[in-house]
C-alpha cells in the first residue's frame, strides 16, 4: 500500500507539467539548439516516413493475400518483391529513427546535467542541501533521474507523435474497410484506457519509493567499503547488517507491491491485447463470407485496427513506462524546487574587506538556539601568526564556517577579503583527485612548477611525497588518495597546497601536530614569507610560543585574548575591538 504522504509527494500538479514545458524549452533555446533542431528536423522526418510506409505494407500486403488466395502466381511474385522491398525500406527508416533518437537524447542528457551540476555547486547549494536534510539522493537525481528523464521524454513525445500520425494514416485506410470497426477500435480503447489507469494509477508514488530505497540501499553499501578499516576496528558490523537488513526488506516489500500492481494491470493488458487480434475478424469475415470483400481485406483490416487501436491504447499498452516516468518527473521536480529555493536569511553580515579579518558583535549559534560564541570582537591583522583554541572543536569549526559565510546561526558583523583569497584546511582535509600537479593547482587552472610544490614539501619535511605521486599515478589513473594516503599526508599536503597558493588568510586546524612542534616555526615563517597571515586551530594544549595571539573559546560562548609576543611600542597583531569579552 502508498501512505497518504508519499502519494501527495509523487502527485503530479499543473507546476510539474510546468516545469516539463520549461525544460524543453530551455534545451530548444539553448546554446546546443541547432544541433537539436538538426536531430529533432530528421525524427519527424523519419517518423513521417515510417507511417508512410506502413500505409504502403498494409496495401501491399493485402493485395499479397489476395493473390495467395487467387493463386496468382505473377501476382503473387510481384507482390513478394513489393513486400521485400517495403521491408528494406522500413528497416533502414526505423535503423536510423533509432540512431536520430539516441543521438538527440544524448545532447540533451549532456546540456540537461550540465546545467544542474553549474546550480547544484553554486553557492554552496550542495551544503544547504545537506544540510537541510530535506532532498534525498540528489547524485541519484542528477544522473540517474536525469538519464531516464531525457530518454522517457523523447520516447514518450515520439511514441505519442507516431500514434497521432498513426491514427490519420489509418483512420481512413480503416473507415474504408468497415466504419462499425473504426467505432468499436475507439470506443474498445476508451474503456481500456480509463480502466488501466485506475488499476494502476499506484505504480506512481511506489515507482518514486522504490528510487529512494534502492539508493538508500547502495549507500549504506558504500559506507561500508569507504569506512572498511574503522568498521573492522570498532567492531560495528551487526549494527551495519541491521541496518542493511531493514533498508533491504523495505525495497523487498516495496517491489511486492510494485509487482502486485502489475499482476493486476497485466491481467488486463494482456486480455486486452488478445482481443485485438480477433475483433477485426469477427466484424469483417462476415462481408467476406457473403463475397463484399476480398480475402487480403481480413489481413488488411486485422493490421490497420491494431495500429489505430495501438494508437489509441498507448495508456494501456505504456502505462508501466507512463507511471515510471510521473515517478522521475517527481523527483526532478523536487530537485529543481529545492535548488530554487533560497537559503535562510542569515543575520550575520559578510563585508569584503582586503586587508584584514575581523569579527564585531559576532554570536554563533547551533541550529537549535544553542550560543557557541558570543559577542566575539576580534581583528586579524595581516602578518600575525594567531592561534584559535577551543576543547570543543565545534567552537573552531563555526567560527571558520561563518568565515567562510557557510553558517548561517547568529548574528553580527565578518569583514574578509575575497574568499578567493582565503584557505581553509580543515583536520580532515579533502584531496581532489589527480596528479600532485595538479592537486595543487589553484582555483584558476594555473599548474605550479614542479620547483615550487618541491620548495613547500621540503619546508614540511615530505618532500618524499613527490616521489609517491607519481609511483602510484602510473599504475592508477584516479587513485583514491583517502586510501593511499595516511590522515597527516592528506594534511601535510593540503598545507602544502595553501603554501602553493600564496592566499591571504590560511585557516589551518591542528597545524601544530601536522607539522611537528619542530619544524612550526620555520612553517610559520614560510607563510609569512610568501605573504599569508596564518590562523592555527586546536586544543588548548596546543603550543602557543610561535603565535601573536591566542583566541579562546569557551563553553557558553565566553571568549578571551592572550597576546604570546608583543613588544611594549608593537601594536597587537590581533586584538579584541571594543566590546569583547575579557
Amino acid at each position: 500500500m502508498v501512505d497518504g504522504g508519499a502519494a501527495k509527494e509523487t502527485r503530479l500538479t499543473r507546476d510539474t507539467w510546468r516545469r516539463l514545458s520549461q525544460a524543453v524549452a530551455a534545451f530548444a533555446h539553448s546554446e546546443v539548439r541547432l544541433g537539436a533542431f538538426g536531430w529533432a528536423t530528421l525524427l519527424f522526418t523519419l517518423l513521417f516516413a515510417i507511417n508512410g510506409l506502413n500505409v504502403v505494407n498494409s496495401y501491399v500486403g493485402r493485395d499479397f493475400m489476395t493473390a495467395l488466395e487467387q493463386r496468382n502466381r505473377a501476382a503473387f511474385l510481384y507482390e513478394a518483391l513489393l513486400y521485400v522491398g517495403v521491408f528494406a525500406a522500413s528497416t533502414a527508416a526505423a535503423v536510423f529513427f533509432r540512431f536520430a533518437e539516441e543521438r538527440l537524447g544524448l545532447l540533451w542528457r549532456d546540456w540537461l546535467t550540465g546545467q544542474i551540476v553549474h546550480f547544484y555547486l553554486a553557492d554552496r547549494t550542495y551544503l544547504r542541501l545537506s544540510e537541510a536534510g530535506t532532498l534525498s539522493n540528489p547524485d541519484q537525481r542528477i544522473t540517474e533521474d536525469v538519464r531516464t528523464f531525457v530518454t522517457m521524454t523523447l520516447s514518450l513525445l515520439l511514441m505519442f507523435m507516431n500514434g497521432a500520425f498513426t491514427v490519420v494514416a489509418f483512420s481512413g485506410v480503416l473507415w474504408s474497410i468497415s466504419r462499425p470497426l473504426f467505432v468499436v477500435g475507439i470506443l474498445y480503447a476508451g474503456f481500456g484506457s480509463l480502466l488501466t489507469i485506475w488499476l494502476g494509477r499506484p505504480l506512481i508514488a511506489l515507482n518514486y519509493q522504490q528510487s529512494d530505497r534502492e539508493a538508500d540501499f547502495r549507500t549504506t553499501l558504500i559506507e561500508v567499503r569507504e569506512n572498511a578499516e574503522c568498521l573492522a576496528l570498532h567492531r560495528r558490523e551487526w549494527q551495519l547488517e541491521q541496518r542493511l537488513q531493514g533498508q533491504l526488506r523495505a525495497l523487498v516489500g516495496n517491489l511486492r507491491s510494485i509487482i502486485a500492481v502489475n499482476r493486476n494491470l497485466g491481467f488486463f493488458t494482456t486480455g486486452y491485447n488478445y482481443l485485438i487480434q480477433i475483433i477485426p475478424a469477427l466484424v469483417v469475415a462476415p462481408l467476406f463470407i457473403r463475397g463484399d470483400a476480398e480475402f487480403g481485406v481480413i489481413t488488411q483490416s486485422a493490421m490497420a485496427f491494431s495500429m489505430l487501436l495501438g494508437a489509441f491504447s498507448l495508456i494501456v499498452t505504456q502505462f508501466q513506462t507512463i507511471s515510471s516516468y510521473g515517478a522521475v518527473l517527481a523527483r526532478l521536480q523536487a530537485l529543481a524546487a529545492a535548488v530554487a529555493t533560497p537559503g535562510p536569511v542569515s543575520g550575520i553580515e559578510t563585508v569584503v574587506d582586503g586587508d584584514r579579518i575581523a569579527y564585531e558583535a559576532l554570536t554563533l549559534t547551533e541550529p537549535a538556539g544553542e550560543v557557541l560564541i558570543r559577542d566575539l570582537s576580534f581583528v586579524i591583522a595581516a602578518g600575525a601568526h594567531i592561534l584559535v583554541v577551543s576543547q570543543d572543536p565545534e567552537l573552531r569549526s563555526a567560527l571558520v564556517r561563518a568565515t567562510a559565510g557557510v553558517w548561517d546561526h547568529g548574528r553580527g558583523l565578518v569583514r574578509r577579503p575575497k574568499l578567493e583569497e582565503l584557505a581553509f584546511i580543515p583536520e580532515q582535509p579533502y584531496l581532489p583527485s589527480g596528479t600532485l600537479r595538479e592537486m595543487m593547482g589553484g582555483g584558476d587552472g594555473r599548474v605550479p612548477p614542479d620547483a615550487e610544490i618541491g620548495s613547500a614539501l621540503e619546508v614540511l619535511g615530505a618532500h618524499e611525497l613527490f616521489e609517491l605521486f607519481e609511483r602510484t599515478v602510473t599504475t592508477a589513473a584516479e587513485p583514491n588518495w583517502g586510501r593511499v594516503l595516511t590522515l597527516r599526508e592528506r594534511q601535510i599536503l593540503s598545507v602544502a597546497r595553501a603554501l602553493v597558493a600564496h592566499p591571504k588568510f590560511a585557516f589551518i586546524g591542528q597545524l601544530g601536530n601536522v607539522v611537528g612542534a619542530e619544524r612550526l616555526s620555520s612553517v610559520l615563517a614560510a607563510f609569512g614569507a610568501r605573504g599569508t597571515t596564518c590562523v592555527a586551530l586546536g586544543a588548548p594544549d596546543e603550543p602557543r610560543a610561535d603565535y601573536d595571539t591566542v583566541l579562546e573559546l569557551a563553553e557558553g560562548g565566553a571568549w578571551r585574548v592572550e597576546s604570546v609576543r608583543l613588544d611594549d611600542d608593537e601594536p597587537p597583531a590581533g586584538s579584541s575591538v571594543p566590546g569583547g569579552v575579557a
